[in-house]
């Protein structure tokens, strides 16, 4: 383990970070909401504190180890997470209305693109709090290190090791291009390419350009947070729903498809992606469910109910958790129903959450194979996914991370349990933030706001887990992690 060179880094990515607080702070002397001094203060004590803790190692070399790795992606989340509320907490200061918890939640709601708030009225949010709300989930939603190792190459420090602790999904080992600076940088250009195209169609629908943006950033980086308690709701504009759904399927795709798309100049790549296939497939069986359970249990418009449906399934399962209709009033089991899609989340590769859709598949292929082999016990089945069959070590480390992902589950929700809160709220908490979701059920289907601070605290630790899919936190609690 290189205490060393592990500091240098997380000292040149807070100084880093803070520079990512002069647009909020811009945006507060533009609008003249008097916030922009939270934000100077903000930005003066991470970078500060970023440069102490990087001068003294200002002349150590020294190659960066895949354990390395680990422990700067987990140590920069959580440090960075604190440091992301700072602005919060003291505007919040001020006006005497927020606890240091309250602001820690919500930066750690924003960096993990999980979009569960404790906010009540968002809409008397200044302007610059609300563009760094947005701001925090587009950060969050490619990841700042992926976009640090694209930069801190050229300050003399790798960042393989970084990316392979960083990129979500069953195969961290490839790479899309042959650099992984080059990678990165590609993969941002995609991102922010969508970005401007979502916030362009927002705007041109009728939003305005601060609202545009703002939801933009939450939308791409499948993240929820939104300037108004309505969330997508507050436009009522069928329109600004369609890009919506769009942007938020676009966005839940593994990015590596964007790449291919981006420099073939094709997309018949997308038909064949059995993960893509699948994670469509469970969509709409899941919109007709709703579809039909509304038609069924009450007098609205078909029309109405289709359009609630998909908005509602799309924005649940991507795991962006924006709003029309509030799923959590819908009727019978059908709250369940499209809470549980979150549990599948958005593909590997991609800004959404949940254990991923490929996952889940391979989960149900190898329980399928079983079935075969209890009638041809003999038989040699391959699982497959398109016509590749999956190595043995990727099906191991599938159920691995299932199994440990369920214990996780509930650990923390007894653990939420044992602070008071009742079986629906814990269950549907753990839930929307180990799956990067944001709204639940029963006291928290409006925000997080009511629970009590011992419980605030451990759904920041899931939303990080969930964030960093489990086993990159948890590596570090193994002994063998540490031996040299």
């Amino acid at each position: 383990m290189h205490i060393r060179i592990t500091l240098k880094i997380l000292g040149l990515l807070l100084m880093l970070f803070s520079f990512t607080l002069v647009p909020p702070m811009l945006v507060s002397i533009g609008y003249g909401d008097q916030t922009h001094g939270a934000f100077l203060d903000a930005l003066l004590i991470t970078f500060i504190t970023g440069f102490i803790v990087w001068l003294p190692f200002i002349r150590y070399r020294q190659s960066l180890r895949t354990r390395d790795g680990f422990v700067v992606v987990v140590l920069f989340w959580s440090v960075l997470a604190f440091f992301g509320s700072l602005p919060l907490y003291l505007f919040e200061q001020g006006a005497s209305q927020w606890q240091f918890v309250d602001a820690v939640f919500e930066s750690f709601s924003g960096l993990t693109t999980t979009g569960g708030t404790v906010i009540s009225h968002i809409d008397d949010l200044p302007p610059a709090i609300l563009y760094y709300r947005q701001q925090l989930q587009w950060i969050g939603g490619m990841g700042i290190v992926v976009l640090a190792i694209a930069i801190l190459p050229m300050l003399g420090v790798g960042g393989m090791q970084l990316f392979r602790a960083e990129t979500p999904g069953p195969e961290k080992d490839s790479k899309l291009t042959p650099r992984i600076t080059e990678t990165a940088k590609q993969l941002w250009y995609i991102y922010l390419a969508l970005t401007i195209i979502c916030a362009l169609l927002y705007w041109l629908a009728g939003m305005t350009l601060f609202d545009a943006i703002c939801h933009s950033f939450s939308t791409i980086a499948i993240g929820g947070f939104s300037t108004h308690d309505a969330s997508i709701g507050y436009f009522d504009s069928v329109a600004i729903e369609a890009i919506a759904v769009i942007f938020m399927l676009l966005a839940s795709i593994n990015f590596a498809l964007h790449f291919y798309a981006w420099h073939k100049h094709t997309i018949k790549h997308y038909c064949h992606d059995e993960e893509l296939r699948f994670f469509f497939k469970v969509i709409v069986a899941v919109i007709l469910i709703s579809f039909v359970v509304l038609m069924l249990s009450n007098s609205g418009q078909p029309l109405e109910n289709l359009r609630h449906s998909i908005f509602e399934v799309v924005s649940i399962m991507t795991t962006a958790g924006f709003a029309t209709d509030g799923f959590s009033n819908w009727p019978g089991a059908l709250p369940f129903i499209v809470f549980t899609t979150a549990f599948i989340g958005g593909c590997a590769g991609s800004t959404g959450g949940g254990m991923k859709a490929v996952r889940v598949l391979i989960i149900v292929k190898q329980g399928l194979r079983e079935l075969q082999r209890l009638i041809h016990p003999s038989a040699v089945i391959q699982i497959k996914l398109g016509h590749h069959a999956i190595p043995s070590r990727i099906t191991e480390a599938v159920w691995g991370f299932f199994s440990v992902y369920v214990f996780v589950f509930l650990v923390l929700f007894i653990a939420l349990m044992a602070t008071g809160l009742d079986q629906l709220t814990a269950y549907s908490a753990v839930g929307a933030t180990l799956n990067n979701l944001g709204p639940g059920l029963g006291d928290i289907a409006l925000h997080y706001g009511d629970l009590n601070p011992a419980a605030k605290w451990i759904l920041c630790l899931s939303m990080l887990l969930g964030r960093l899919e489990i086993f990159t936190l948890l590596v570090l609690f193994i002994p063998m992690f540490w031996r040299a």
